[in-house]
């Protein structure tokens, strides 16, 4: 696949190159002298169905979405809550204190079963219940075999759960952070939480997600999830270009900077009937573009900007087979999982004929 850091030394060149092409291609509609500082702004645009998504028409780069080969950092945070407030759980040790009877005292790991053993009146569970909650159920359970019984509990290793968490996300050079690999089949493993599909979701998305699922975990966990490296957005560039192919994209660019990466387009090539096809809400959506009229100054067109998966194809002055068009999209859709109607298709052989 041709990569977009490749071109990178070279694009300048080549972008400065169009902007001059701009000017002297189709002598016959280009103005044949333009003054001094002359000056032209030119909208930007995109498909119709993504305008206007965002605050700022600057960022036409729809919102990135995770995929296949992405590298997640996962940035923890855990508070140690209050005494009164967290609950017994299987690993913590608990203090029984009897002031008036001292024999009575003892301290005990919490069994399987969420229960410890306590003088007369034997096993009593306390999983799933605040040391308060505790303390006033011992003293009920007592109401019947002591007289005005008073009882304490307390956690004594009330961190440990949380000491172990840390140690063992805790790494020599990040601190408490793990790096999560996103898989081909698009599941990412977290850890504590286990395997969540993460694929053409947002960074939002699955922060919300593992948020949730790290407090149910153990409550006053955070985690924060950031993009530690992007896999790569790819655009496909086919027909009359030098250098048909994929493409890499790190950042928003336009169709003529996609142009330039395919090595610029051949002496062949129709600009007027540019071809785009766009992924939306599974289906394949074909636009035309008249990059002559772009590039002769015309008021009419303006700057058109790609996302990643737009697939560009640049026709001939002539067609001289749909059909080749046809397979060249279909393989890209299938492969992608895709859906794309005859219709379409269709659309497309109105074009250019």
């Amino acid at each position: 696949m041709l990569g977009f850091n490749s071109h990178n030394r070279k694009m300048g060149i080549q972008t400065l190159g169009i902007g001059l092409l701009a000017i002297l291609m189709f002598a016959g509609c280009a103005p044949k002298y333009l003054p001094e500082d002359f000056e032209k702004p030119y909208e930007r645009t995109t498909y119709s169905f993504d305008q206007g998504i965002y605050p700022s028409d600057q960022d036409l780069f729809l919102e990135y979405r995770i995929q296949p080969g992405d590298v997640l950092d996962v940035v923890f945070q855990i508070k140690a809550q209050e005494a009164k407030t967290f609950k017994i759980d299987l690993y913590h040790r608990i203090q029984v204190t009897f002031p008036d009877l001292p024999e009575l005292n003892s301290e005990q790991k919490i069994m399987p079963t969420g229960e410890i053993i306590l003088p007369y009146i034997g096993e009593v569970r306390l999983l799933g219940l605040t040391p308060e909650q505790a303390t006033k159920k011992l003293e009920k359970e007592y109401e019947y075999i002591l007289l005005d019984p008073q009882v304490t509990v307390k956690v004594t290793n009330i961190d440990v759960r949380i000491e172990q968490i840390r140690n063992d996300l805790k790494t020599a050079a990040r601190g408490l952070s793990k790096l999560v690999n996103v898989r081909p089949d698009g599941y990412a493993t977290f850890p504590l939480i286990g395997d969540h599909y993460v694929a053409h979701k947002t960074i939002d998305q699955v922060n919300s997600l593992i948020q949730e699922r790290y407090f149910s975990y153990l409550p006053g966990m955070q985690a924060d999830l950031f993009l530690h490296e992007q896999a790569g957005s790819i655009i496909y560039m086919l027909g009359e270009v030098n250098n048909p192919g994929t493409y890499e994209i790190k950042k928003p660019i336009n169709l003529l900077q996609a142009i330039t990466l395919a090595g610029s387009f051949t002496d062949s090539a129709k600009m007027e009937t540019v071809i785009l096809f766009r992924k939306h809400e599974q289906k394949l959506i074909a636009r035309r573009v008249n990059l002559k009229n772009l590039m002769t100054l015309t008021d009419s067109e303006a700057f058109f900007f790609l996302k990643p998966e737009d697939i560009v194809y640049i026709p001939k002055t002539h067609i001289s087979t749909l059909a080749n068009l046809t397979r060249e999209i279909a393989n890209i859709a299938l492969f992608n999982g895709w859906g794309i109607s005859g219709g379409t298709m269709q659309w497309v052989d109105d074009l250019n004929n």
